[in-house]
């Protein structure tokens, strides 16, 4: 069966993206830091933390120890409101494809970490924003449905700009059936976790986002519905410098935890230890 590595290296062959430059400069501390040791580093700047945004396929590689089965990986969005402005819709579709190297903004399937067989859903930021249309709402939820057809807890990593404009009402009504599938797993008393990264907003974080049974963030991710600018001018008052950020959430309850990226894969194991202590494999219990 093929490993994890061996799921990414034909990943990468049958989605090739563009090639990125060697030297990336941080907007945290505007250090020249060179790509390959950024991404041996998961994507984090070793000299002041920030957390860069991260490719869905990486992340994948980071966090499944060995399998990693793949589900409605050929599915792809139509155009029902055959939208157009400088660019139609399936250009911008076409040209994210070439970006980012991914067919739509969320892989989904079922592997093993730290020996706990889990569904695992890795939302993209660099497809159109990690925005949530059709296609994204049919693989989150397919997602969760299989989880409980399985019996094995549901781990969702989000990066989103919100539901996509391009489908309009489908692309709202992937809220409801996110969240109906979501309410079918939870009947069956399985854990979902969600790890919110940067940014997590809009139709997302209106529905599965926060339905979790433990919400965790990354450091300094962007949270939120509408966007501060919005806000504030609808509420007139000035908002807090860390309005929206991972570390506000917690601070005011509606997020557990803010986790660096490289403890991630710890800590969602110490909590499905605690959740599904029933879920982990023999072969794999030392």
């Amino acid at each position: 069966m093929p490993s994890v590595t061996d799921w990414l290296r034909g990943f990468k062959g049958r989605h090739e993206r563009r090639e990125p430059g060697l030297w990336v400069k941080c907007p945290g501390c505007a250090e020249m830091l060179y790509r390959k040791d950024l991404e041996l580093n998961l994507l984090v700047c070793p000299k002041c933390a920030h957390h860069f945004r991260m490719p869905a396929a990486d992340r994948i590689a980071s966090l499944i120890d060995g399998e990693f089965h793949e589900i409605a990986a050929e599915l792809s969005p139509r155009d029902p409101l055959n939208w157009a402005d400088v660019k139609t819709y399936p250009q911008k579709l076409a040209a994210d494809r070439e970006k980012s190297g991914v067919l739509e903004a969320v892989l989904a399937g079922f592997g093993t970490m730290g020996g706990f067989e889990i569904g695992l859903a890795v939302m993209d930021f660099f497809f159109r924003g990690g925005t949530m249309g059709a296609v994204v709402g049919e693989k989150v939820a397919l997602l969760f449905e299989e989880s409980a057809r399985r019996g094995v807890p549901a781990v969702v990593f989000t990066a989103s700009g919100g539901a996509r404009m391009e489908e309009g009402l489908i692309a709202l009504m992937q809220m409801a059936k996110t969240s109906a599938a979501l309410a079918r797993l939870q009947e069956a008393r399985l854990p979902y976790i969600c790890v919110l990264t940067d940014p997590t907003t809009g139709g997302v974080s209106a529905s599965f986002a926060f339905d979790a049974d433990v919400i965790i963030a990354e450091p300094k991710a962007v949270i939120g519905f509408a966007g501060r600018r919005v806000i504030e001018q609808t509420i007139r008052q000035r908002l807090p410098d860390d309005f929206q950020t991972a570390e506000f959430l917690v601070e005011h309850g509606h997020a557990d935890m803010v986790v660096e990226r490289g403890r991630i894969k710890a800590q969602l194991i110490q909590l499905l230890e605690l959740l599904h202590p029933t879920g982990r494999r023999e072969e794999m219990v030392s």
